[in-house]
């Protein structure tokens, strides 16, 4: 099972960040992909795979237009 994911997609993590929030912004793809999160604007960069593997769901799909 592959997971479907975006750019500018809202995505849940399996583990939430220490400012309180589980929600984050995938503002970068490629071989890394960079996260930013939604409650303090932090921003993370992960190997593709390790990304794959800690995030749990699509919480809002960006508009592809």
């Amino acid at each position: 099972m592959t997971k479907e994911f975006g750019l500018n997609d809202i995505v849940e993590m399996k583990k939430s960040h220490p400012c309180g929030t589980n929600s984050w912004k995938i503002i970068r793809m490629g071989a890394d992909i960079r996260i930013k999160c939604e409650g303090c604007a932090h921003s993370v960069m992960l190997p593709r795979n390790e990304f794959a593997k800690k995030m749990k769901k699509v919480i809002v799909e960006a508009d592809t237009e």
